[in-house]
């Protein structure tokens, strides 16, 4: 490879940083927290989830929601004012890092709450998608396929688009999977991974109730969640995917 090319692609290449955790006591804490009582509210429902997929985790969209918000307003930075392509692009990082981060209560919820709008108008159906693409019933238990995906949307896109905003860049390193494992990223990747290796006891000739669609894939799902938010925060943060 020629010096000009290496040149070249350091100019263009992934610039979007890690999410750092918002700087106060209060998110120290409840990022520890979080994914406990995600997992802890999860499971408390799970056997209502086997006996009724779709009334269960309708019910649980609600406090799924509560977490979530409590997760971004306490612990994450809005987009442009932390470890972000746009802020970094613009070249306002130390600029407006330290100001910007302690932004009021009210500031930080109305992110919050796009965060959701988006990810259940634009974030559910894609993952719903997905999940047809990759085997999920299409003719019958929409339902319950739409229920699966709003809940991984809630894992995956609300955090995502409250840190890095929609900016196309930072968007196009996400879904190349060049983007830093931390908190939010890490999290997302496990969630899908978890997903994915829900599927597997599905086929199974084991005749159990837990095996239907979708129970092992949402509990995949929030498995790989926890699971990846830990690694991207303590074990590989600011590491890249490398695909070969």
């Amino acid at each position: 490879m020629s010096t000009k090319t290496v040149g070249k692609a350091t100019a263009v290449g992934p610039i979007l940083g890690p999410v750092e955790i918002r700087p106060t006591d209060a998110a120290r804490l409840y990022t520890h927290v979080h994914p406990m009582l995600l997992l802890a509210g999860y499971f408390f429902q799970f056997r209502s989830i086997v006996a009724d997929p779709v009334l269960a985790l309708t019910s649980g969209l609600l406090p799924l929601s509560v977490l979530q918000i409590s997760y971004l307003i306490t612990c994450l930075p809005v987009a442009g004012t932390g470890s972000t392509a746009a802020s970094l692009r613009q070249g306002q990082r130390k600029k407006t890092g330290a100001g910007k981060n302690e932004l009021n209560l009210g500031d930080r919820i109305v992110p919050a709450l796009i965060s959701f709008v988006l990810s259940f108008a634009f974030g559910a159906p894609v993952i719903a998608i997905l999940l047809v693409l990759l085997g999920a019933p299409f003719t019958t238990h929409q339902a319950h396929t739409l229920l699966c995906a709003a809940h991984m949307s809630l894992l995956i896109t609300s955090p995502l688009v409250y840190v890095h905003g929609v900016d196309a860049g930072t968007w196009q390193e996400i879904v190349a999977l060049q983007a830093p494992l931390d908190d939010v990223f890490g999290s997302a990747i496990g969630t899908l991974a978890g997903a994915w290796l829900g599927a597997i006891p599905i086929p199974l000739d084991w005749d159990r109730e837990w095996q239907k669609w979708p129970v092992t894939i949402v509990t995949g799902a929030y498995l790989g969640c926890v699971a990846g938010k830990l690694a991207g925060t303590y074990l590989f943060k600011g590491s890249r995917i490398k695909l070969s």
